[in-house]
């Protein structure tokens, strides 16, 4: 028996949650068409100061939960969820901007298409009236989760959508705030969910809008990098390192250049981008590095092979940590013999105004080239450990043998 649970967090809400409870209610008898088979729509009233609880009250249908203070956006949804009978679990905002009768549709896709996670996209081509500004914003936010997820997503902060109950406990921990939405779909992108997105039309809100452009925007930001972090540090940190790598490039072969048509003296700021290509150059490893070993790191904790899941959206099709043991020996025995070479030509008497450029370079690539080594041993340790749960049951069963 499939039940659609509807939750409408409300929070001083009484000019528009009349309408929006009836609006739900109305789509009750379309809903066997697709497959359901009941109705439950839950209103959690969290700390209005106005009458949004006593109107959500006279409605037999709906089931009323009230929070004592207002405890946020997140924190309503998640007491709805926790009260809910259905095995599908749909929520919407009270302020009538998200339209109801477009559930039976995201159920459809949810049961029809085997999706644990369906949403109304606001950003996918229906009618849209949504304010320049939270447009933009939502595409900002948009981009970055798919950046971040290696897929696309048109609106990662969609205030309607349709869950399998099964799939929940893996959207958890979920935050309390406006930025449960693009939080959860952060997660959904690094668990592996089933989702779909679903084209809705967008309606101006009755009332004040709660949300701040700028607060929540900086909020919704750090919390989807955040989350990221969780689950795929390298395509963050390995992203940061890699942009420095050029930027170290980039000064190296403006230098080189300059070289070749005959400039051998460096001015103020010429020295100051020499210095500033060393710095990128370590930093660019150390952060590159530092991501590839928190992602074995991370597998650990949920208990995933690092060749699967966490590691499956790599920034090279071919990880290039897997690499680090011989470019780390490369690059070591590399700036030791510059160093040897510079060691020797300032021996047969040349000034150190011309061999420090070349010392400089030595003791850059030959640190860059230690980090890589180091770097590539702790992660194979690492990678030894998440494997070594299988390989204690592999010879706990011991190998096939006949009598």
């Amino acid at each position: 028996m499939n039940v659609l649970s509807v939750v409408i967090p409300a929070y001083n809400e009484e000019g528009g949650i009349a309408q929006i409870i009836e609006r739900v209610l109305s789509i009750r008898p379309r809903l066997p068409e697709v497959g359901v088979d009941d109705l439950e729509l839950i209103v959690v009233d969290d700390g209005s100061r106005d009458r949004t609880a006593e109107i959500a009250a006279r409605y037999p249908e709906v089931r009323l939960i009230r929070h004592k203070v207002n405890q946020g956006y997140g924190a309503a949804l998640k007491t709805g969820f926790s009260h809910a009978r259905g095995n599908l679990l749909g929520f919407l905002d009270a302020d009538g901007t998200y339209p109801p009768e477009h559930f039976p549709e995201l159920c459809k896709v949810a049961l029809k298409e085997g999706a644990d996670l369906v949403i109304g996209s606001r950003m996918a081509g229906e009618e849209n009236e949504m304010p320049l500004v939270r447009r933009i914003g939502n595409l900002i936010f948009a981009n970055l989760v798919s950046l971040l997820g290696n897929h696309r997503v048109s609106d990662s902060a969609s205030g309607m959508r349709v869950i399998r109950r099964e799939a929940l406990p893996r959207l958890y921990p979920l935050p309390d705030g406006l930025n449960f939405t693009p939080v959860m779909s952060t997660r959904a992108l690094h668990e592996d969910i089933r989702w779909k997105e679903v084209p809705i039309p967008y309606r101006e809100r009755v009332g004040r809008s709660k949300l701040s452009v700028v607060r929540d925007g900086m909020r919704f930001f750090s919390t989807i990098v955040w989350t990221a972090l969780n689950y795929n540090p390298v395509r963050i940190l390995g992203g940061l390192g890699l942009f420095l790598l050029a930027v170290t490039g980039l000064i190296g072969a403006v230098v080189v250049g300059m070289r070749l048509s005959g400039i051998t003296r460096l001015g103020p700021w010429g020295v100051v981008a020499v210095f500033t290509a060393a710095l990128s150059a370590v930093s660019g490893v150390t952060l590159f590095s530092l991501g590839a070993t928190f992602n074995y790191l991370v597998s650990l904790f949920h208990k995933r092979p690092v060749r699967q899941g966490l590691l499956g959206r790599p920034l090279f099709k071919q990880p290039l940590e897997r690499h680090f043991g011989w470019m780390g020996l490369t690059a070591l025995v590399a700036g030791l013999a510059l160093g040897a070479a510079s060691l020797t030509l300032s021996l047969t008497g040349w000034p150190v105004e011309r061999l420090w450029l070349y010392l400089l370079g030595a003791a850059m690539v030959s640190l860059v080239g230690l980090q890589l080594a180091v770097f590539w041993l702790i992660m194979q340790v690492l990678a030894e450990l998440s494997q070594r749960e299988v390989q204690v049951a592999q010879d706990m069963e011991g190998s096939p043998c006949s009598e």
